[in-house]
């Protein structure tokens, strides 16, 4: 069982151009409101892949709120652990241009409002998956984090937005996901090898004794750890748009270990999932069923060693 202590966001997306200067207003032909939050993300994600999903989290007393709870529970995932905030329901801001980059501006809302507690320790057992993103106030997830790691769950942790992370709080780890930024970031931090991603994977591995994932778009992801030195390419694609993409790797990743597949197994998996959610716009609604990751696997390239 996979339980997600993380954000619940509704998206207004926006495809213009060109991605607007500092200063600069760019105009375009309307807007859409999609299902986000990188928290509702990855649970969306990892119940398409096939888990069974919890989701702990906070929206307002809104009509987006009310939209969040019903489109989460649409895909299976337990809701009973979301709270009603007095603050509003989470938005981001997504503009989108015309080759697939974007850039995002999130008002959190009633992220702001969630708080370890609302999990029970009877959610807290050795057969759970915890999964941590860093959109919620992060007191609150190194308090569940210890909670959990007391109690014999696993976690993984995607530092995702980039923020700090305590030492104390990485050694409770079992998975670190990060990109190649917050991987040096990371690592340079606690003072171990920043000279690539590579070797910044490779001295938190050894360091914190966890194993440490990080995702390199378009060339793939490599993971090092004591049972793992591999890269994992990415399906070949033309994106419309990227937003998602790394949460939907997280989830489905997540998805995978929760089944019991070997980390490599279950990264092919979370490689091609990604791949596939950058062929629509938006995060959730592009996010691909266990089916259709089966039906393009055969299309992705080896692992390849990366020792």
């Amino acid at each position: 069982m996979i339980l997600d202590f993380g954000s619940i966001n509704m998206d207004l997306v926006m495809v213009v151009a060109a991605l607007p200067r500092p200063g600069e207003t760019v105009l375009c032909d309307g807007y859409v409101t999609k299902p986000g939050g990188k928290g509702s993300n990855q649970a969306v994600a990892a119940a398409r892949a096939g888990a069974r999903v919890a989701m702990a989290g906070a929206v307002g007393d809104d009509g987006f709120g009310q939209v969040m709870r019903a489109t989460l529970a649409k895909d299976g995932i337990d809701t009973s652990l979301i709270a009603t905030s007095e603050r509003p329901t989470g938005v981001a801001y997504i503009c989108v241009d015309a080759a697939a980059e974007n850039f995002i501006a999130v008002g959190s809302g009633a992220n702001l409002a969630v708080r370890a507690d609302q999990v029970p320790d009877d959610r807290l057992t050795p057969d759970t998956l915890l999964v941590l993103q860093m959109e919620l106030p992060p007191e609150e997830n190194w308090a569940l984090l210890k909670r959990a790691r007391v109690r014999g769950c696993r976690a993984i942790l995607n530092v995702a937005p980039a923020a700090p992370v305590p030492e104390s709080a990485l050694r409770d780890l079992d998975l670190l996901v990060v990109n190649e930024h917050e991987a040096l970031s990371i690592a340079g931090t606690l003072g171990l090898d920043i000279s690539t991603p590579q070797a910044a994977a490779a001295a938190l591995s050894h360091t914190l004794d966890l194993t440490c994932v990080v995702t390199l778009g378009g060339a793939g992801a490599i993971a090092v750890g004591r049972e793992a030195d591999f890269a994992v390419p990415a399906l070949p694609i033309q994106p419309v748009d990227t937003t998602g993409a790394g949460d939907t790797f997280t989830g489905v990743l997540a998805a995978g270990l929760d089944a019991g597949l070997p980390l490599d197994q279950a990264m092919r998996r979370a490689s091609v999932g990604a791949a596939l959610a950058c062929l629509a716009l938006g995060a959730q609604e592009s996010m691909p069923t266990a089916a259709a990751i089966d039906a393009a696997l055969p299309r992705l390239g080896p692992n390849t060693p990366i020792g």
